[in-house]
């Protein structure tokens, strides 16, 4: 025992001897431990330091986890959540096509995609798939593995010189190129679906890169003659799918940091906004789940011990 734990014994001690006046020393001694307690710091009044720090604001949030459905954190997990990597990877690449396609600063060519999409946005975002795959993630596997090669295949399309893809279709390549985005749309469709049980931001990350594949594979598949009479991408087109593909990006970004911040290591947590009909967010208006009580209901019916 400290010294400082043993005055505080004996202050105790003595006043459950000593009392007068119905106060005993134990009040005196209890309020000197409660003026000991230090108060948590309020950063000046920061209105961010006003959090709610409860279980239910611990709770990852469905982006940062990357995992529809789940949202509370992998206590099984052995291995860092590999999901912000992914995403991080996804949201700079998708930012750099998106600003050319918004013809930022004049720019027309996507020549300086081409090493970001190779190497972070195609081959980090390939490992963090793979690595989401080794943790028995099944939705954010598919998600991250399959953007990651989007970004490597479509970095292959767009080397200039390198395969000489666009320059052997011709014409044919405006076309061509539409349905590959077409493709992904139909792709990232099938998995905003699987993120209506989710949060809002998660939601809003898939429909908002839906959309960007769409605009952008419509201007491809219906080019416009520029001034020189020459066939191109559909420029309005263009520009909302690069204005859909910045918001994607930073909402891959808003879920990554989702993934990363917590209370060892930020002052604030990311607010995600369960849907109401969540698992999560039915949790938090009181409505109860059965389906537990009727798998119970089931082996008891079966004869089976619960």
């Amino acid at each position: 025992m400290s010294v400082d734990a043993a005055q505080e014994h004996n202050a105790i001690n003595s006043g459950m001897a000593n009392a007068s006046n119905g106060t005993t020393s134990v009040d005196h001694a209890a309020g000197a431990l409660a003026q000991k307690q230090r108060k948590p710091y309020d950063y000046g009044g920061n209105p961010l330091a006003h959090i709610n720090t409860g279980e239910s604001a611990r709770l990852q949030a469905f982006g940062g986890e990357l995992q529809p459905g789940l949202y509370k954190s992998n206590p099984k997990r052995t291995i860092a959540n590999p999901a912000p990597l992914g995403l991080s990877a996804f949201a700079l690449t998708t930012f750099l096509l998106s600003l050319i396609n918004l013809n930022s600063n004049g720019l027309t060519a996507p020549n300086i995609v081409v090493g970001a999409a190779f190497a972070y946005g195609g081959l980090v975002q390939l490992l963090a798939g793979m690595w989401e795959m080794a943790i028995g993630n099944t939705f954010g596997a598919t998600a991250l593995s399959s953007y990651g090669g989007f970004w490597i295949g479509t970095a292959i399309i767009l080397t200039p010189g390198g395969f000489e893809i666009i320059s052997n279709e011709g014409n044919q390549f405006l076309a061509a190129f539409g349905l590959y985005l077409m493709g992904w749309f139909i792709f990232t469709f099938l998995l905003l679906l699987l993120t209506l049980k989710s949060t809002v931001a998660f939601f809003f990350l898939f429909s908002t890169l839906d959309i960007a594949f769409l605009m952008l594979g419509l201007s491809y598949l219906y080019p416009q003659a520029n001034a020189a009479g020459e066939l191109g991408p559909h420029v309005a087109l263009t520009r909302a799918g690069g204005a859909f593909g910045i918001l994607a990006a930073f909402a891959a970004w808003y879920n990554a940091f989702a993934g990363m911040a917590d209370p060892s290591n930020s002052f604030f947590l990311i607010p995600v906004l369960h849907f109401p009909w969540s698992d999560k967010g039915r949790a938090m208006r009181g409505k109860v789940d059965n389906t537990t009580a009727r798998e119970q209901a089931k082996a008891e019916k079966n004869g089976e011990v619960v």
